[in-house]
């Protein structure tokens, strides 16, 4: 669970918020400033004022999406208002963005008369391609939506109310056929009766649900139509007058569905004991569902249970749909969202869920098994074949309805949005998820340390790992009340009364007694050394990982490690490595902490290490060995060196893709790689590996400084998994670092 302190601090450090505008083309000089604005920018201008379809190949709207809302139902906070809800809008915008790389305005509009709030959003149909309607409250949201979807000429889509129903239709689909039930015949009870609910009816009635069947249920009871006041959309569900159901519990006995809209925790156990056989169960409100995963299935093994979480299987996950379905939208010109581009989406994510789940995947979700069944009925949301499914689905639809003002080949549009495909988002999702199948324990030597405290509550909370923190406990737990850190799942080790100190120290003696320790050293190295006993617990298997380095220089950390816990068999030399997180993608820096002027088979080895630890995130290695020579341009001792390491890695790992020596603008960039057409990469490297620490160093402290994201560092080669941080590290890079220490202590157990 995530603590308010833990949010505001998210949203307000750094930078406030969570997004920002940045150009797209320069402007570093005065010829670039003319051409961008004054006197450049009236030919542009003039073009889209002949033809109003340049404005799509001459500005940024085709990509643009807003987000608007009036705040009227934000989240299950209700009516708070339009700047109150400006958060939410801003995640929706990062979402958009990460998922589809579609740029975003958020609107928040303060107009809670439904008819000035669509003269307002109408009258910037020239700035957008499309427009997401969000957290506008029932019934008013169904009026909105049609009335602007019948005055604006591009696409429009609440998604409070399609974007559930889209994936929930797809989870449907799956659902009813592995209970063998046909959907025309499917007796569904809908709980709740707000703009969620009345989307997903209205889509499964398209998808061959019969309204007849339904139930619709809200807090007065069992909707019939003769209850005064329904508008057209519930009236379309309403039962008969003479139904003679009226309570939830009523509702739900005998169905083959229950659809979960409303809150949590109001339907029992029995009442899902009540239900037909073999039902499905969707339970989809958040944070807690209407009857938790674990009860329903206990209450109906024969179940199929999705619910909104993502601790549990079937998660029902909006972000499975929006940011596709604008994508196809956007990119074929659509002027509308049509239920057809909706089926078409929803129809894509089952099939995806009957494919073979790749190995990409398979680790993001901790290495379970996944395939099509009774707990695996829609994609993952970290799926990354999604887009490539999902959006050329959208687009075809758009074109067969007549409403896309552009074609595209859809098979080609496939592999192109293939191509785009960025593993970004999925590395540390795949490390998380890995962890948290298996949290494995976790010491940190500076466990006084504020920075630690919280990290390891974050840890703890969302079983990530189990810290072990070396201190003095009344130190440790007077710091976490004043910080507000919870030490539940925390285990404390008294540094004023060591455990197993005597155990330790003979161990550590025999493993260093030809090194020049003693008896009496090896006690007093570890009674004084916090680092070298977390070493030792190691060692000993007390732990399964250690993290430290927050207070020390880097040397004093990686000392103890190569003294005491060593290197993995077959391995002569360990690295580091930072990750960087760049806007196209991960790239993988190597060695950038240890061997100070690495030879030839040093280099070698760092690349080996460094490349299946790429494999391990979920990404193809590309290795390039850098030099300030390009293929022997430059003949020298250094890139000579560089050359044979290449030589070196293709012999003892053939099926790697490896190439230098060469300098880092032809690793990354295809254009530079022209004049070498023998160059055996496929598209930009993701693994660098420098010649010297000195350059591996400079160059990621230097894309850090430029505002990348860097995560690090990452010993590698060690025989078990010790990870340094940088002095001063953030709270933020601890959790990361200790994900990344569990996901090692699992793919490489002693």
């Amino acid at each position: 669970m995530i603590r308010k302190d833990e949010a505001l601090a998210y949203h307000r450090e750094g930078r406030p918020g969570k997004i920002e505008v940045v150009p797209t083309k320069s402007v570093s000089t005065q010829r670039d400033l003319a051409l961008a604005y004054s006197p450049g920018v009236a030919e542009p201008c003039r073009a889209i004022a002949d033809d109003p379809s340049q404005a799509d190949l001459l500005t940024a709207r085709r990509n643009l999406v807003a987000v608007v809302t009036n705040g009227t139902a934000v989240l299950g906070l209700g009516d708070i208002g339009p700047l109150a809800s400006k958060p939410v809008m801003e995640g929706k915008a990062l979402l958009f963005k990460r998922f589809a790389d579609i740029d975003v305005f958020d609107l928040e509009v303060d107009a809670s008369d439904p008819e000035r709030f669509i003269e307002v959003v109408a009258a910037l149909e020239p700035t957008f391609g499309g427009i997401n309607l969000e957290d506008i409250k029932a019934p008013e949201c169904f009026h909105i939506e049609t009335e602007l979807q019948r005055r604006m000429r591009i696409p429009v889509m609440h998604d409070d109310q399609h974007g559930t129903a889209i994936i929930s239709a797809a989870a449907l689909t799956n659902a009813a056929e592995l209970q063998g039930k046909s959907l025309d015949a499917l007796r569904v009870t809908c709980v709740g009766a707000g703009a969620a609910a009345m989307g997903c009816l209205r889509l499964w009635a398209r998808l061959g649900v019969r309204p007849e069947n339904v139930t619709l249920v809200d807090l007065d009871g069992v909707v019939h139509a003769d209850r005064e006041g329904l508008d057209e959309t519930r009236a379309a569900f309403a039962r008969p007058a003479d139904d003679p159901r009226r309570t939830l519990g009523d509702a739900i006995e005998g169905a083959d569905v229950l659809l979960g809209l409303s809150a949590g925790g109001i339907v029992s156990e029995a009442m899902v004991r009540s239900m037909a056989p073999r039902p499905i169960v969707f339970a989809l409100a958040n944070p807690d569902p209407e009857i938790g995963y674990d009860a329903a299935r206990r209450a109906r093994p024969d179940a199929i249970v999705g619910t909104g979480r993502s601790d549990y299987p079937n998660q029902v996950n909006n972000v499975l749909g929006f940011p596709y379905i604008f994508r196809g939208a956007l990119d074929v010109g659509a002027t509308a969202i049509t239920d057809d581009m909706k089926l078409a989406a929803s129809r894509a994510l089952a099939a995806l869920a009957r494919e073979g789940v790749t190995d990409d995947v398979l680790a993001a979700y901790g290495g379970d098994a996944l395939k099509f069944g009774p707990d695996y009925i829609i994609p993952k949301p970290m799926d990354g074949r999604v887009l490539s499914w999902v959006a050329p689905a959208v687009a075809e639809a758009a074109m067969k309805s007549g409403v896309a003002r552009r074609a595209v080949d859809v098979v080609a549009y496939r592999q192109e949005l293939q191509r785009k495909l960025s593993p970004t988002r999925r590395v540390m999702w795949h490390v998380t998820s890995l962890a948290r199948a298996n949290p494995r324990r976790v010491v940190f030597p500076e466990g006084e340390e504020d920075s630690i405290l919280r990290a390891a509550d974050i840890l703890a909370r969302d079983h990530i790992a189990w810290p072990v923190l070396i201190g003095r406990p009344n130190v440790i737990r007077s710091r976490a009340e004043e910080l507000g850190v919870d030490l539940r799942g925390v285990e404390l080790v008294d540094r004023t009364n060591w455990p197993n100190l005597e155990a330790y120290a003979e161990a550590y003696w025999q493993l260093r007694q030809r090194k020049g320790i003693t008896r009496d050293r090896a006690r007093r190295q570890l009674e004084q050394s916090r680092t070298y006993y977390g070493m030792m617990m190691l060692h000993e298997g007390a732990v399964d990982g250690l993290v430290c380095g927050l207070t020390s220089p880097y040397p004093r950390t990686i000392r103890p490690a190569l003294e005491v816990v060593g290197v993995s068999p077959g391995v002569q030399r360990a690295c580091g490595c930072y990750l960087v997180i760049a806007k196209d993608g991960v790239k993988l820096f190597a060695d950038t902490t240890i061997n100070i002027e690495p030879d030839a088979e040093t280099l070698a080895e760092i690349a080996t290490l460094t490349a299946d630890l790429a494999k391990e995130l979920g990404l193809a290695p590309r290795v390039a060995m850098l030099s300030f020579s390009n293929f022997g341009d430059a003949p020298h001792a250094e890139s000579r060196k560089v050359a044979k390491a290449v030589e070196l890695v293709r012999r003892r790992r053939p099926e790697l893709q490896v190439e230098g020596e060469m300098q880092a603008d032809v690793a990354l960039l295809e254009s530079a790689r022209r004049p070498y057409p023998f160059a055996q990469l496929d598209g930009a490297a993701n693994v660098l590996v420098f010649p010297s620490l000195s350059a591996g160093n400079i160059a990621y402290k230097l894309v850090s400084a430029l505002g990348n994201e860097v995560i690090g560092p990452i010993v590698l080669g060690v025989r078990r998994p010790v990870n340094v941080l940088q002095q001063g590290a953030s709270v933020a890079t601890i959790v990361h670092v200790a994900t990344l220490t569990v996901a090692q202590a699992i793919r490489h157990p002693a």
